[in-house]
């Protein structure tokens, strides 16, 4: 990336709160010119109210946030920028009278429509029927079209495989690759691990609200280590297993799981008191870093109540261009 170009993604105390309940607090992070980053945590963390503020639906409380050099809460720079992003939700919302191809023609008047033949080709959908008799894969089909048929610079996706089978899910996961080597950027929430692995280069964690973790996948993965599933014959407590190196200890159905960082040597000095029936140790998966972070309770802060829209996914499959 040049110095004269802007970054995709540039997010700097970023808070959105709803009276007092808190959708987003003080997100900070960038995003990379050709990269697929992941927005990651469950259903309430805060994902869609981010995505929200991102592309100009709700005013921020507080901090500033620019996309492709523009900031979001402008709306001249909004209308401009509209016509260079994507946006994919996960629950997609059309007029139901309408037809796939009048929904494609409307987009395509409003930004292009390049590789509209190509994508159908990849995602058919049936175009002369109105779009109430679609299924939901049909109609989130649809939506990747309507995403991305005008090539844009940066797409922003909320939950984007949602309804999709495993066939199409694969074709959507080339396309991304496909956007990465072309110089596009990819923005898009999930909870979905699998995905998140196999796409993305680098990953923020939010929990309530708050950006807890940002770094590549393979880091995170790396710093999650080793899982170890031990069966011993006295019953200790989870608490009684834990040594420095352990970043999570619990007990399963008679079983100890433990998520260390290659601490062998302590492993082994904690399980000498014990007498050992099984032990299976294997490498950790985005799974055992991600329950790192969301599987213990809530800190003294307690559960954040949810924000009105962190219900994941609903909206258009555009946000209005302003034309």
């Amino acid at each position: 990336m040049t110095a004269a170009e802007p970054q995709p993604v540039s997010v700097d105390g970023l808070t959105k709160y709803y009276g007092d309940v808190r959708g987003v607090e003080d997100l900070t992070f960038t995003v990379d010119r050709g990269e697929t980053f992941g927005f990651l945590g469950p259903n309430g963390a805060g994902k869609s109210t981010a995505i929200r503020v991102l592309l100009g639906l709700l005013k921020p409380t507080d901090g500033d946030a620019t996309l492709l050099g523009r900031d979001v809460t402008d709306r001249a720079e909004l209308r401009d920028l509209k016509r260079h992003i994507g946006y994919l939700p996960s629950d997609v919302t059309f007029y139901d009278r309408v037809t796939g191809a009048e929904i494609l023609e409307f987009f395509g008047r409003l930004r292009g429509h390049e590789r509209r033949t190509e994508l159908l080709e990849r995602f058919p959908v049936p175009l002369d029927r109105p779009v109430k008799a679609y299924s939901s894969g049909n109609k989130q089909k649809l939506a990747i079209v309507a995403t991305f048929m005008h090539d844009p610079e940066l797409a922003i996706m909320d939950e984007p495989t949602s309804g999709l089978d495993p066939l199409v899910q694969n074709e959507f996961y080339d396309l991304l690759g496909e956007r990465t080597a072309q110089g596009r950027t990819s923005f898009f929430s999930s909870h979905i691990l699998s995905e998140v692995r196999r796409v993305c280069d680098r990953v923020g964690i939010i929990r309530n609200g708050r950006l807890i973790e940002l770094d590549t996948v393979e880091n995170i993965l790396a710093e999650g280590g080793t899982v170890v599933t031990v069966r011993l014959a006295e019953e200790p407590s989870a608490a009684a297993l834990e040594f420095p190196g352990t970043a999570h200890v619990e007990r399963q159905d008679g079983s100890y799981r433990l998520v260390i960082s290659q601490e062998f040597d302590s492993l082994i000095d904690r399980l000498h008191e014990y007498t050992v029936l099984d032990l299976e140790v294997r490498e950790a998966s985005i799974e055992d870093v991600f329950m790192h972070f969301y599987g213990e309770a809530d800190d003294a802060e307690g559960d954040r109540p949810a924000a009105p829209d962190d219900a994941e996914g609903d909206g258009p499959a555009a946000p209005d261009d302003g034309s």
